[in-house]
């Protein structure tokens, strides 16, 4: 199940990146209306776009109405814009649901799934187990908030971006913040510093370079962990970094 993502806000699309693999979809994603339309000619086949409205070199509905162009692929509208004149611009354009930021990932999620039903698309990953496998159906019920991550003793929320430790927040900075959002998309890989910088950096540069990003990971280490922890980043020397919790 592909998931296409225009998006121009990092931290919103490495969280909606994170959160949707978990409930197993795959995000393709696009910051801009330029890159979209190349995402569109060299993807096959898209199962739903989450589009956001106000992109660096134009808007979502430029990049609704290619689509309407050429497929009845589903279209939902993320925008920090709620009021009545966008959201009837957002439907007149082809859209088939509209939400406003910031939302939950569960009530995103739910909203992937109805347009799915109502367009007649493929089902989502958890419907298509249920089809074959009503017990695991059933049980996939009972897992946890997928928008919760937990790190060692750390949990992460998605739905609110705060990291939460035996009750208590770790206030993290923006970079840091986007830094654990890598880490957790390569959870038990091994990342390369240059995966890293690329992942950080921002069409300003305003995030991490190279000189950096060992202070922002020596950083990062000393808000989730406390002595007595096991290791939760490690560092594999002249390489790079695994998150390993």
């Amino acid at each position: 199940m592909k998931v296409f993502v225009v998006e121009d806000d990092p931290i919103i699309t490495e969280g909606l990146k994170i959160a949707l693999g978990q409930e197993g979809y795959e995000v393709i994603a696009a910051d801009c209306v330029a890159k979209a339309k190349e995402c569109m000619q060299e993807v096959e086949r898209f199962d739903v776009c989450l589009l956001d409205v106000m992109l660096p070199d134009g808007d979502g509905y430029e990049v609704c109405r290619a689509i309407r162009e050429k497929s009845s692929l589903p279209i939902l509208f993320l925008t920090a814009c709620d009021d009545e004149v966008h959201t009837v611009l957002a439907l007149e354009q082809g859209a088939d649901d509209y939400i406003a930021k910031p939302f939950r990932i569960r009530e995103l999620t739910a909203r992937i799934k109805a347009i799915l039903r109502r367009t007649g698309g493929r089902k989502g990953p958890e419907e298509e187990g249920a089809a074959k496998d009503p017990q695991t159906a059933e049980q996939a019920t009972k897992t946890l908030d997928p928008g919760i991550v937990k790190i060692g003793r750390n949990e992460l929320n998605l739905h609110t971006g705060k990291v939460i430790r035996d009750g208590e927040e770790v206030f993290l900075s923006a970079v840091e913040y986007r830094l654990l959002l890598v880490f957790v998309r390569g959870r038990g890989q091994l990342l390369t510093r240059q995966q890293i910088l690329n992942d950080m950096w921002d069409s300003a540069g305003d995030f991490v370079n190279d000189n950096t990003l060992t202070v922002y990971v020596k950083r990062l280490r000393k808000k989730l962990e406390t002595q007595g922890d096991e290791t939760l980043i490690s560092t594999v020397r002249g390489i790079g970094y695994r998150l390993e919790a």
